[in-house]
């Protein structure tokens, strides 16, 4: 069915078809009493059309997706401070990085490079006391560490989650498009003050079957811990993390060794700057990973955001980032001892405009410049021309 309908259904088409829906659907009737239920149901669809062009003067054409069905439960069975969430995910396996462009970092965040429809989040969390909560199952460790709002905005996944984490272990961490089983502790002691603490199944899903959701313990997979505390101070808000493997890893100081140790620290912020003309957002973060496991040690971002900047337009919103990630001084050897050269570092401009149509339907065009991508000096460089198009629902 899904091979049919890309066939039937080509980007073109599939755009006009989802704003189709949006316009028909802007006419339906609103959810009554929304603030009283115990349950809810969000469905999202997300299509980009992507152009890239390389340094080498070929180009690529590309057409991503995303579906999302989000339920949530609160107070479920009676059980007071309790929550219930589950969120299913499909993406057509379409890749723009992984077989065009070659960048680390990845242009989309909705990229997966696997067709498939996965059990993203099972989870359920109840309060432990008056200012604590417990949570377990399947979990997205993004959805609350390392992330900040104004971020949200830009496409490019090392906006999401930092890359000098997001590159690590040997699936990746439990992030986007695969989790882990996991559990969360918050606590919040005061209201400016917030403090996370999670331990995590060190290899999400199977490396071997990345089409299925299967959580899988032991074999060596040893788990990732994480820690943050975020403070916040009005319309500014601040982020320090640490995090770390228990299992070993190959060491690029050694290719003959493997050991424990792998892990890292990052500092991230944001703050809202308001004007009568605009509302001005900025963001910085920089983050290390330790160089004898990982391929990139140092990653650093900077963004601004401008929501009202052009007239006629109040909930526009353009916005301008860096990301930066800095190849460690131990693969750049291993690199050079196999004959390879490895360029210093990766780095993507990004300029992005999300524009709302109506309550449901957004479009968002953006442009990326990236230098060095994949740390191969012989790229040069790649520019990505994309137009992003979400249509939101709650049932």
């Amino acid at each position: 069915m899904i091979e049919q309908m890309n066939r039937y259904f080509p980007a073109s088409r599939k755009m006009m078809l989802l704003a189709t829906l949006a316009a028909v659907d802007a006419m339906g009737e609103q959810r009554d009493d929304e603030d009283e239920a115990k349950w809810s149901l969000h469905s999202g669809y997300t299509g980009e059309l992507w152009y890239a062009r390389n340094g080498d003067e070929t180009s690529h054409n590309v057409y991503l997706d995303n579906f999302d069905i989000v339920f949530d439960a609160t107070e479920p069975w009676g059980l007071d401070d309790t929550r219930i969430h589950a969120y299913g995910l499909y993406n057509n396996g379409s890749s723009l990085s992984e077989s065009s462009v070659g960048d680390l970092q990845v242009i989309s965040n909705i990229e997966t490079g696997v067709q498939a429809f996965r059990l993203y989040e099972a989870w359920i969390e109840s309060g432990v006391g008056n200012d604590a909560s417990l949570l377990f199952g399947l979990y997205d460790l993004n959805s609350e560490f390392d992330a900040l709002d104004t971020a949200s905005l830009f496409i490019n996944s090392a906006h999401g989650i930092g890359s000098e984490i997001g590159l690590t272990g040997n699936n990746g961490p439990s992030i986007f498009p695969v989790t882990s089983l996991a559990a969360r502790l918050l606590w919040e002691p005061a209201g400016d003050w917030a403090f996370r603490v999670a331990a995590l199944d060190g290899v999400p899903g199977d490396p071997n079957d990345p089409e299925a959701t299967r959580v899988q313990l032991g074999g060596g997979d040893g788990v990732l811990l994480i820690a943050e505390g975020e403070r916040r101070f009005g319309i500014a808000k601040l982020l320090a993390g640490s995090w770390a493997y228990s299992a070993e890893f190959d060491r690029w100081d050694d290719a003959s060794a493997r050991s424990t140790g792998n892990a890292g620290v990052y500092l991230r912020g944001e703050s809202a700057i308001v004007s009568d003309e605009a509302g001005v957002s900025l963001f910085g973060r920089i983050g290390w990973a330790n160089p004898q496991f990982n391929i990139v040690d140092l990653f650093a971002s900077f963004g601004m955001t401008w929501t009202g900047l052009l007239p006629g337009r109040p909930d526009d919103t353009l916005g301008l980032a860096i990301a930066h990630a800095r190849a460690g001084r131990h693969y750049r050897r291993s690199a050079a001892g196999g004959g390879a050269v490895s360029a210093r570092a990766e780095t993507n401009y990004e300029l992005t405009w999300h524009v709302p149509l109506t309550g449901r339907l957004s479009v968002q065009p953006d442009i990326q410049y990236i230098a060095n991508p994949g740390l191969d000096p012989d790229r040069d460089h790649a520019w990505a021309f994309g137009l992003r198009m979400v249509w939101e629902k709650e049932w």
